[in-house]
Formats: structure tokens, C-alpha cells, sequence
């Protein structure tokens, strides 16, 4: 499980824009968030 402090590993994943990769953003401050529920018919 990762922690606060911890390095994330890297991960590729496709999006709306084309691929993305976490080594795209190496040096730099990004918020990751995972919102599970926003897609999930009610």
C-alpha cells in the first residue's frame, strides 16, 4: 500500500487526451484522485 511520502509507481493509462504516463510529470507536483462513483448509474 502506498503512504503519504512515498513515491507512486509509474503506471500508463489512455485518457480523452491520448496516453499518459506518471513519468510524463517526473519533476513536477500533480494531484492524483480516484472518484469511483462519478460514472455509476443511479
Amino acid at each position: 500500500m502506498i503512504k503519504v511520502g512515498m513515491k507512486a509507481p509509474d503506471f500508463t493509462l489512455n485518457s480523452t487526451m491520448g496516453s499518459v504516463s506518471l513519468s510524463d510529470y517526473k519533476e513536477k507536483w500533480i494531484v492524483i484522485f480516484f472518484y469511483p462513483l462519478d460514472f455509476t448509474p443511479i
